[in-house]
């Protein structure tokens, strides 16, 4: 993929008539964004929020079409301080969707929230059990996790984004036992100012997902892609090449991707303060 042909900045305007705004949880404090899946496999999207105010990380799950604008099921996986980002993820493989918190603050510790086994109990917060992987505790302020296979290999890893003082991307190796979480192994991708989105999308077309991500500081800020090297480069360690899309002379927030001109080509849609930047892929790249 070559650099966007196009940067555009559409300001935010105050919309004519908003959108209504339905609660569906006002429990906890400083809800920190949500991740979506179906974990119980209805067709219906479910939520995973990490309160970072309020020191819990809570899974909800859809009540039913019709029913969208009541108070969602719920249940509290974990309380663990600072979760900046919640996002479910089967990393056992037993078929009971588990989650997965990032923390900042003092924890700076990423956590497992492990599902119980049976349906049936998943509303209930005395069934699931939280443990930390150690590799991470105390090392970083852990800011995005992305579930992703990497090395070919056992269950799903997790790529994983930080802020701050020695801040990187890296990615987190599953071993042989999942749930033995002392086995999980840390692999250094780059440096990183203050990671905010972390996207699995094939980016060069080749098949694989690379990974798409928004940095908000420091000296090598802005839009950029990881080129996935492949199963056996990445147990190599083998570097991940940097591709710069833009945004470095900004401070980046979240990304999203969508064909906004609807050329047939996905655009990558960044948030900066007071504006939304549009990066717009060229209509052909040369040969």
């Amino acid at each position: 993929m070559m650099s966007p042909a196009l940067i555009a900045l559409l300001p935010l305007l105050a919309l004519a008539d908003p959108w209504p705004r339905y609660t569906i949880d006002d429990s906890s404090r400083g809800a920190d964004g949500v991740r979506l899946a179906d974990v119980n496999n209805d067709g219906l999207m479910d939520i995973a929020v990490g309160w970072e105010e309020g020191g819990v990380v809570r899974a909800y799950l859809h009540p039913g079409r019709g029913r969208e604008r009541d108070e969602w099921p719920a249940v509290t996986v974990g309380q663990v301080k600072s979760p900046e980002d919640a996002v479910f993820v089967d990393l056992d493989e037993d078929g009971s969707v588990d989650v997965v918190s990032s923390c900042e603050g003092r924890t700076r510790s990423v956590f497992v929230h492990w599902a119980p086994r049976h349906a049936a109990d998943y509303l209930e917060p005395g069934a699931w059990h939280t443990v930390p992987f150690p590799v991470t505790q105390g090392q970083q302020l852990w800011m995005y996790a992305l579930p992703l296979q990497l090395d070919g290999r056992h269950g799903i890893d997790l790529v994983l984004g930080s802020k701050g003082q020695n801040a990187s991307v890296g990615w987190l190796q599953a071993p042989e036992k999942s749930r033995d979480v002392g086995a999980w192994k840390w692999h250094k991708i780059q440096d990183a100012g203050w990671i905010m989105s972390l996207i699995d999308v094939d980016m060069d077309r080749d098949g694989d997902l690379d990974v798409l991500v928004s940095d908000r500081k420091g000296k090598r800020r802005g839009v950029y892609w990881l080129e996935y090297p492949g199963a056996d480069a990445v147990r190599r360690d083998a570097t991940w090449k940097r591709h710069d899309i833009g945004g470095g002379n900004r401070e980046i927030l979240f990304l999203s991707l969508g064909d906004l001109d609807q050329d047939g080509e996905d655009d990558v849609i960044a948030i900066d303060k007071g504006a939304i930047v549009w990066f717009r892929l060229p209509e052909k790249e040369s040969e």
